[in-house]
């Protein structure tokens, strides 16, 4: 007979396998009374699980839909597959989706058996999705290591590469990852520059080992999502500008993500916009490509960049 705990798993998979059981059927598959049945399926209802009972010849037992998630008992065969499917989300960077994938798989793959982490490193190497993919596509394995890093509140080292390709190592007390729908950045306090920092996930290698653990600070915005597009968009380029787009932020919105710009409503027909790019003539391309009308708030060289552009398309046109 199994043990009581070792029982209960095998009820609970059961319960799980199937939508209905009779009490005999239990009884038979786990080699116990039906009256032990009855005392087992209590102390999972003690442990969150709902487990619903029918009374009578055509009632049984059947695992039911509570308030609160219980843990889940996975087979092989079903941990492979979810722990490829976060994978492929956490890869795309599905917007909504991609940062509690992160978390998800991180939580997953620490209690992955080796053979099979070995089993989803090869389906997901040799697999070639037809989806659209970020610009710069981040190993999974990567944004768990550092996802882990931030929920154990370890120091984290790594090896980063700027946008010129210079490479620096870093130490750093890791607080939280955001994405977008085309990259993932690390939020961090870089113990060396004493200050808090971006960094885009696709140019970190991590060098363990990580660690000792620190007591984490307050973060440095309540919106850490509008904290790093502020970072990436405006803050990391020496040329910035203000505009007016003459469109409401929502409509505004699907023209301009995070990395481009970030956007502040005026009234339902228009919204500022502040973004930057290394140079004024970049921002020209930059603004004509978003295809709606717009004024320029500052810089005022921004404006006679403008117009040297306008005279340039009249000469073109003649």
């Amino acid at each position: 007979m199994l043990e009581t705990s070792a029982r209960l798993l095998r009820l609970l998979s059961l319960l799980q396998a199937h939508r209905d059981w009779s009490g005999a059927d239990l009884a038979h598959r786990l080699g116990v009374t039906p009256r032990t049945v009855r005392r087992d399926v209590d102390r999972l209802r003690e442990l969150g699980y709902p487990v619903n009972a029918t009374p009578g010849t055509g009632g049984g037992y059947q695992l039911g839909a509570g308030a609160q998630l219980p843990p889940l008992l996975l087979d092989d065969e079903e941990a492979v597959a979810v722990a490829v499917g976060l994978r492929t989300a956490a890869g795309q960077g599905i917007e909504g989706i991609g940062e509690t994938s992160v978390r998800a798989l991180a939580k997953l793959e620490q209690v992955l058996p080796d053979r099979l982490r070995r089993r989803v490193g090869a389906l997901t190497s040799y697999t070639v999705p037809m989806l659209r993919s970020p610009a710069d596509r981040v190993d999974p394995s990567v944004l768990t290591e550092l996802a882990n890093a931030c929920r154990d509140a370890e120091l984290l080292r790594f090896r980063y590469r700027d946008h010129g390709g210079t490479e620096s190592r870093r130490t750093v007390e890791p607080h939280r990852l955001v994405c977008t729908e085309r990259r993932w950045y690390l939020v961090a306090w870089d113990t060396d520059r004493d200050d808090w920092r971006t960094f885009r996930v696709d140019r970190i290698t991590p060098t363990p080992p990580h660690g000792p653990r620190f007591a984490p600070r307050t973060p440095p915005a309540d919106d850490l999502a509008a904290y790093v597009s502020t970072g990436v968009s405006t803050t990391v380029y020496a040329t910035r500008a203000v505009l007016r787009l003459k469109v409401g932020a929502e409509e505004a919105a699907r023209m301009v993500g995070p990395s481009d710009g970030t956007l502040e409503p005026i009234d339902d027909g228009s919204c500022l916009l502040r973004t930057g790019a290394t140079s004024l003539e970049v921002m020209v391309i930059h603004v004509m490509l978003l295809g709606v009308d717009f004024e320029v708030i500052e810089p005022p060289e921004l404006k006679e960049r403008f117009r040297e552009a306008r005279d340039r398309f009249s000469r073109a046109l003649r």
